[in-house]
């Protein structure tokens, strides 16, 4: 976890480092649009091809060659010539998009076998604690590195980063890898493509509820798109000679409240030995939705301070709880349901980003966030009914 901790602080180091270089290097907004769009389709194919990837190679393995490759991506970006940054600059897109979603996934459907199945729900608030201060201390920081020491040192970093991860990742010890689906035995490894996707649809079958649990993972996406989107639109309203105070303070507050909430989740798996459940998902993705839309209501700056924190708590909330309850899955159907978990993320993601810039053209940031929050505080309604019938069909069954 301080290997992942660590490679995400090189990850969002280069969110804002990368963006800047590729509008730099091409002098052009679309350019930058064009490589946020390939490396969200790049994590999109990586969704759809995680779970059979993950049936011949083991969760180890994998993660190990995904960082190993996005540390070989950045030392060519490093040492391209200026001719040929473009294409560089490309090949960075498909490998960190690709790799990035090929690593969630077996890192988070290997977390079982890892820790054991009684203690998933507090590894996985340990990894959300982990990047949730990797965010912080890479946005933070990208600003200073970038400005004092350039582009390249921050690439620099970024590798160094990809390659302490892949040694941790080396070390650590998987019974079997990591590995030891069904899907994964030799006869059957040569299978179509065309079997990946019924596949991760009897995946989603497998538990009640989890099919419009993944649905609702996705609508939360294209919100989390447009308060993306809009906050450096409402920071400018706010103060236009100093935009990125509000967004910068916004995101650490939010990453406070979150790492607080891991904190309280791991005391309570801790003291109770029960994770939080499908119920906590759906609620928290209620409080969430609500806390964002109203980060743009105008409020004063204390009282939206505390939205901030609200809002990173209950997102640390559905993050844990949303994760826990994909790897009560069967570990042959696990992989599966993660890829395409991540592939539907990636989706709601980028359609997002693309109708929110348009929206935010014509209407206001609060109209904007209204609207697509408002969409997944619907469907977590839909959601909690649904989980909530269940429980009161089968009162002697536990929670899905």
């Amino acid at each position: 976890m301080t290997g992942y901790a660590i490679s995400s602080y090189g990850t969002f180091l280069n969110m804002v480092a990368l963006n800047l270089f590729v509008y730099e290097t091409t002098g052009r907004a679309l350019a930058l649009g064009l490589f946020m769009a390939v490396r969200l389709g790049s994590g999109f194919a990586a969704g759809l091809a995680a779970g059979s990837l993950l049936a011949r190679f083991t969760a180890k393995s994998v993660m190990l060659w995904t960082n190993i490759a996005q540390a070989a991506v950045m030392l060519l970006l490093i040492f391209a010539p200026h001719g040929l940054r473009t294409a560089a600059l490309v090949a960075v897109s498909v490998v960190v998009g690709s790799c990035g979603t090929l690593f969630m996934v077996s890192l988070r459907s290997s977390i079982p076998e890892m820790v054991g199945e009684e203690r998933r729900s507090w590894a996985n608030s340990l990894s959300i604690s982990g990047r949730s201060m990797a965010m912080v201390a890479g946005f933070a920081s990208a600003g200073v590195v970038v400005s004092l020491v350039g582009y390249t040192a921050a690439f620099v970093v970024d590798m160094a980063t990809f390659a302490v991860c892949a040694v941790t990742v080396a070390l650590l010890p998987i019974a079997g890898g990591g590995k030891g689906t069904p899907e994964a035995e030799p006869s059957q490894a040569p299978r179509p493509a065309r079997r990946r996707l019924p596949v991760a649809l009897t995946a989603l079958a497998a538990a009640p509820g989890l099919a419009l649990m993944v649905a609702l993972r996705g609508v939360d996406a294209l919100g989390s798109s447009s308060h993306n989107a809009a906050l450096p639109v409402y920071s400018s309203a706010l103060d236009a000679s100093r935009p990125a105070v509000f967004v910068s303070s916004f995101w650490c507050l939010w990453a406070l409240g979150n790492i607080v909430a891991q904190q309280l989740i791991q005391r309570y798996t801790r003291r109770t030995g029960r994770s939080v459940g499908a119920l906590g998902f759906g609620y928290g993705t209620c409080v969430m939705s609500g806390a964002f839309i109203l980060a743009f209501a105008g409020f004063p700056l204390a009282a939206t301070a505390v939205i901030a924190l609200v809002a990173g708590a209950a997102d640390g909330l559905t993050e844990v709880s949303y994760t826990s309850h994909l790897q009560t899955l069967p570990t042959g159907l696990r992989a599966h349901a993660f890829g395409l978990s991540a592939t539907v993320e990636n989706l709601g993601f980028g359609a997002g980003m693309i109708l929110v810039a348009a929206a935010l053209d014509r209407f206001s940031p609060l109209t904007v966030v209204g609207w697509s929050h408002g969409a997944a505080l619907l469907v977590a309604a839909v959601f909690l009914l649904r989980v909530t019938g269940l429980r009161r069909a089968a009162p002697s069954r536990p929670t899905p």
